[in-house]
């Protein structure tokens, strides 16, 4: 398996159209990366759920994901599966996040996730982070749309457990979901890491990337 670093990190933002979404497709890359690397600098920013229940979940959710970080979290009230018919709103959101920081890393959803909200951020966030690093998380779901990823965070089994404990922990309004459980978190993640040779891992979509093989 071929082994690429990121290089030195020193600012990352990760970006989701719902509350839960970063946790759910990026929650134990972010808890390697924060725990190896203390004062790491997240700006996360989610269109929809602020202001209510789904907001204090989200926020004690990324602290936790995030621990030993300097994590800034914006959380706006776009309707939930609207996002599409309010894009002006969402891109000035993507925009404005983008005059705040000049990221490492970007991490967002997939361009061809079938959710159209995740759809809809995602491809703004290719706009606007055009020379950046921008990794798609996946989301598992009912439209069967997980296809096959180019790049891999290896998660150790302390990793993989705690992501599944955090969610479970942190958002309760979306425990009576029929797949939202210890199993279906678990098992995609044994999946993704028998792809890369690793016990557990979480996997991306790389939409475009710069080599530098000179050195």
């Amino acid at each position: 398996m071929i082994r690429l670093g990121a290089g030195h990190l020193e600012r990352i933002a990760a970006v989701g159209a719902h509350c839960d979404d970063i946790a759910i497709g990026a929650g134990g890359t972010l808890l390697a990366m924060c725990r190896a690397r203390p004062g790491l600098h997240v700006d996360a920013l989610v269109l929809s759920g602020g202001g209510g229940e789904r907001e204090e979940e989200e926020r004690a959710a990324l602290a936790a994901f995030c621990p030993g970080a300097e994590l800034r979290l914006t959380v706006l009230k776009l309707p939930d599966g609207r996002l599409p018919s309010r894009r002006d709103e969402a891109k000035a959101a993507v925009e404005e996040l983008r005059a705040e920081t000049d990221p490492d890393l970007v991490l967002a959803p997939r361009t061809d996730d079938a959710h159209q909200d995740h759809r809809c951020l995602a491809k703004l966030m290719t706009t606007a982070f055009r020379d950046h690093l921008v990794l798609g998380y996946e989301i598992v779901k009912w439209d069967g749309d997980l296809g096959r990823p180019a790049a891999y965070q290896p998660l150790s089994p302390e990793e993989a457990e705690d992501k599944v404990r955090l969610l479970q922990e942190h958002y309760p309004s979306q425990r009576h979901r029929p797949w939202y459980d210890r199993e279906v978190f678990l098992g995609l993640a044994r999946i993704r890491g028998v792809e890369c040779h690793a016990r557990y891992a979480e996997a991306f979509a790389v939409t475009k990337l710069t080599l530098d093989l000179g050195d």
